[in-house]
């Protein structure tokens, strides 16, 4: 009905009228809202190019001057003599790189085993039981935490008892540092893999031990060979905890129960002397194992970059 006192007539071209007019209103409220969002986008996107941008220019900047300084240093020598005494017109890195290629090789064949079974218990079996919260929570704590304090607890439980720094304790310290990624990065790719063929499995009689390795494992094999590689190179230019444990060692061993060189110790110290020719080796020692986890790194995401 039409208000009292006025035409029915009117009452409905007033309400056609208004019509248009909200509308209008509408569509410029939404059309200032697009525009309102496009620049909060584009300023975001310009934030995020610069931040970019910032961490691609120290990253360029530290590898050029890797290059620069360490391509210098590289000869046979390097890798056929052992380390030189002050001032020496010869020497190499021979015994550093073979104390760490040793270290490092067995601390992820210690700690790769111990970090599959236990991701493996966390996504198959620890989904919902206090074991498997207690086991991620410690997990995240062991990920997190310095690696220095990991070589500071094996040199106590380790090193004091022993009364001699040695590479088994250096192996152990590297074997901590493995062993969460291996766990984080197993349960996360087991974690992917769809219910329906672990169902599959099951509806056809097979044992649970079986499905997680014939079927499951299987599946998600290539991002735990991704993580155990990536482990790999963390652990390779780790100096902490190898300061508290194997400490170093001038000449060429391969005995664990003595003091074993390393390359990131033997960077460490060659880098804060005053000596031109050991400055020299510390710059190829930097520049050998940055390529070394830059080919790594590029290794575990080239070769499985398609099979997760």
């Amino acid at each position: 009905m039409s208000p009292p006192g006025r035409p029915k007539g009117e009452y409905r071209s007033a309400q056609h009228e208004g019509t248009p007019v909200s509308a209008a209103a509408l569509d410029a409220s939404r059309l200032s809202h697009h525009r309102r969002r496009k620049r909060v986008n584009a300023v975001a996107l310009v934030l995020s190019l610069a931040a970019m941008a910032f961490g691609v220019f120290w990253l360029m900047w530290i590898l050029v001057e890797t290059v620069r300084l360490g391509v210098g240093g590289i000869a046979l020598a390097t890798f056929t003599q052992m380390t030189p005494p002050p001032q020496a017109d010869t020497g190499g890195l021979a015994n550093a790189i073979f104390g760490s290629v040793l270290m490092v090789s067995l601390a992820t064949l210690l700690g790769t085993p111990i970090g599959i079974m236990a991701g493996i218990y966390l996504a198959e079996y620890g989904q919902k039981g206090w074991l498997g919260s207690a086991t991620r929570f410690i997990n995240d704590i062991l990920l997190s935490a310095p690696s220095i304090v990991i070589g500071l607890f094996v040199y106590s439980v380790v090193v004091t008892r022993m009364k001699s720094y040695s590479g088994f304790a250096g192996v152990l310290a590297l074997a901590l540092i493995v062993i969460p990624v291996v766990i984080r990065t197993t349960e996360n790719m087991l974690s992917l893999i769809p219910n329906a063929l672990r169902e599959a499995a099951y509806a056809l009689g097979t044992p649970k031990w079986r499905v997680v390795m014939t079927i499951t494992l299987k599946s998600a094999w290539a991002g735990v060979m991704t993580g155990i590689l990536l482990a790999l190179a963390r652990i390779a230019g780790e100096t902490a905890p190898l300061l508290f444990t194997a400490l170093s060692n001038q000449f060429w061993t391969a005995n664990l129960g003595q003091p074993m060189a390393s390359l990131p110790v033997t960077i460490f110290k060659f880098a804060m002397s005053p000596y031109e020719n050991w400055q020299k080796l510390a710059w190829a020692g930097v520049f050998i194992i940055t390529m070394g986890v830059l080919m790594l790194n590029i290794l575990a995401r080239v070769v499985f970059r398609n099979k997760h």
